[in-house]
């Protein structure tokens, strides 16, 4: 199986506003950004969406080494929450509804499809390729914000 890197982010003006996500996935040599985003959506929604688009654009099964400087995404992923949300009916084990179950149901699909391998890291620092999902992510989000 291929080991893909990839790096995402999420970004939102005003939460919810306007928002954006960005995305680098590497492969040897090759590297791909992808990035997009929503007029009215909350920072959560665009780091999930950042994670769904680039699983997305894989071809075949593969061995991901995911970055992301969103804890939702990776203790959501990595602790099992959403698992747990998804066996109880999209409820918290606190009996609330759990956000996001659309894209929470897509990205779990992802998972089973994919071997992903979680990596947190700090938002804002010195990780080239976190700052570069950043400014896509940003870039995106405002583009929304300038059309209100």
């Amino acid at each position: 199986m291929k080991t893909v890197t990839i790096y995402t982010d999420g970004a939102c003006s005003g939460n919810p506003g306007p928002g954006g996500w960005g995305a680098i996935l590497m492969y040897g040599e090759h590297r791909k950004e992808l990035s997009g985003g929503e007029r009215q959506t909350t920072n959560n929604r665009m780091e999930l969406s950042g994670v769904i688009t680039a699983l997305e654009a894989l071809k075949e099964p593969c061995t991901v080494e995911l970055y992301s400087d969103s804890k939702y995404v990776i203790d959501g992923l990595g602790k099992g929450w959403a698992k747990g949300w998804r066996a109880r009916g999209w409820v918290k084990s606190d009996k609330k509804p759990a956000l996001n179950p659309d894209l929470w149901s897509r990205l779990l699909d992802l998972t089973e499809y994919h071997t992903v391998h979680l990596h947190w890291v700090k938002g804002h620092a010195e990780n080239e390729f976190n700052n570069r999902c950043d400014e896509l992510a940003v870039a995106e989000s405002q583009k929304y914000r300038e059309s209100i």
